[in-house]
């Protein structure tokens, strides 16, 4: 893809295939009017037009007066900027729907049977304000590459592991923001698996015989170049232990270095006090808890937090390419609407790339209407 999505590409000549994968026309119709989104006909014969139009103006980057304009000389519908913002502003939980439908199933896993997701959340801001709006929170399966779980809050919800679901037995991967006991307690107590980063001065620690841990002692205590683990537990929001591991490197002179640095600029752009001289001997370390079982060494629990970057690369791309990062919307249904699309063709395409790439040679669903054979055979 370009830097700019083509909408003319995506939306006008690949529009047959791309409602192929979000099931089709008669699905899209019903959702619209099961969710309100489209009550009647007049000035947009449908709601295929409708969300035609809603990809236009979002996905396109275009002005409402545009789209209207665009509309008309490609014969959709022949409507006013001010009838689109009437029918736009109703459409967010239908596109929530159609997002549902695209995303990844649940059940999909690594070919070692094992399910990894990586959690992550980003800001947007309107255009015009200043800082975060609103939170966009994403997971993403690793073994696809591909969105499994989308949510839209405002600016004071943030991280948090329990706002996902979480199956049995798959591994959860999230950086400091998620590095909150009653979050990896969630996941434990639904048989699931945590990789966290946290602040070191955010989840006090136990050693396996009940004792305090002292984390800097264990950071202290560990080889050159070599990871290492330390059983530890800590106690969950209802009073129940949750057993884990320290699992921690030392960072080589260049990487502690430099996160030290990021660390003062921080507080520095923050103008706060003075920082902890614990929080920059901890800069030196890169270290997580896990409740994995031991079967996973401490080299691959590592490993296993490294793909945190392809979420972070996702996150770049919704930036880059669908500029998600500054919305022009000046309500908070039209907000809604404006990411749910951008999110809407970013997941479209991410289908249709891995529909070409995988077991289907013609690159997209087939919509089945009626059966194939009978069970009788003739003579």
């Amino acid at each position: 893809m370009t830097e700019r999505v083509d909408v003319r590409e995506w939306i006008e000549f690949q529009w047959p295939y791309l409602m192929a994968f979000v099931g089709g026309v008669g699905r899209v119709n019903a959702l619209a009017v099961e969710t309100g989104a489209f009550t009647r006909a007049r000035k947009i014969e449908s709601p295929e037009v409708l969300l035609r139009l809603i990809l236009m103006w979002a996905v396109g980057e275009r002005s409402l007066m545009d789209t209207a304009a665009v509309a008309a000389e490609a014969g959709l519908a022949d409507v006013s900027d001010v009838a689109l913002v009437r029918r736009f502003v109703r459409a967010g939980d239908w596109l929530g729907a159609l997002l549902g439908g695209l995303l990844v199933d649940p059940q999909h896993a690594l070919p070692n049977g094992i399910r990894v997701r990586l959690l992550d959340a980003t800001g947007i801001t309107r255009a015009g304000k200043r800082g975060t709006d609103h939170r966009l929170h994403l997971g993403l399966d690793l073994g696809s590459n591909r969105i499994d779980s989308i949510e839209l809050t405002n600016e004071k919800e943030g991280e948090a592991l329990e706002r996902f679901s979480v199956r049995a037995g798959e591994i959860l991967v999230g950086d400091r923001g998620y590095g909150h006991r009653a979050g990896m307690a969630h996941v434990a107590s639904r048989g699931a698996f945590f990789v966290v980063r946290f602040a070191w001065s955010n989840v006090p620690l136990e050693s396996a015989d009940g004792q305090p841990f002292s984390l800097f002692e264990a950071l202290r205590s560990l080889p050159e170049a070599q990871a290492g683990e330390f059983p530890v537990r800590f106690l969950g929001p209802k009073g129940e232990w949750v057993q884990a591991r320290l699992v921690a490197i030392r960072k080589s002179e260049v990487a502690a270095a430099q996160s030290r640095q990021k660390v003062l600029a921080e507080r520095s752009k923050k103008g706060g006090a003075a920082v902890d001289v614990r929080t920059l001997e901890a800069a030196g370390y890169m270290f997580v808890l896990t409740n994995l079982p031991s079967g996973f060494s401490a080299e691959s629990v590592l490993q296993l937090y490294r793909f945190r970057w392809q979420i972070e690369m996702k996150f770049k791309t919704l930036k880059s390419i669908l500029h998600l990062d500054q919305v022009p919307a000046r309500t908070q249904e039209n907000l809604r609407v404006y990411v749910f699309a951008k999110l809407l063709i970013a997941l479209l395409i991410d289908s249709l790339l891995y529909q070409a790439e995988s077991f289907s040679p013609w690159g997209y669903p087939i919509q089945v209407h009626q059966q194939l054979a009978t069970n009788q055979v003739s003579a």
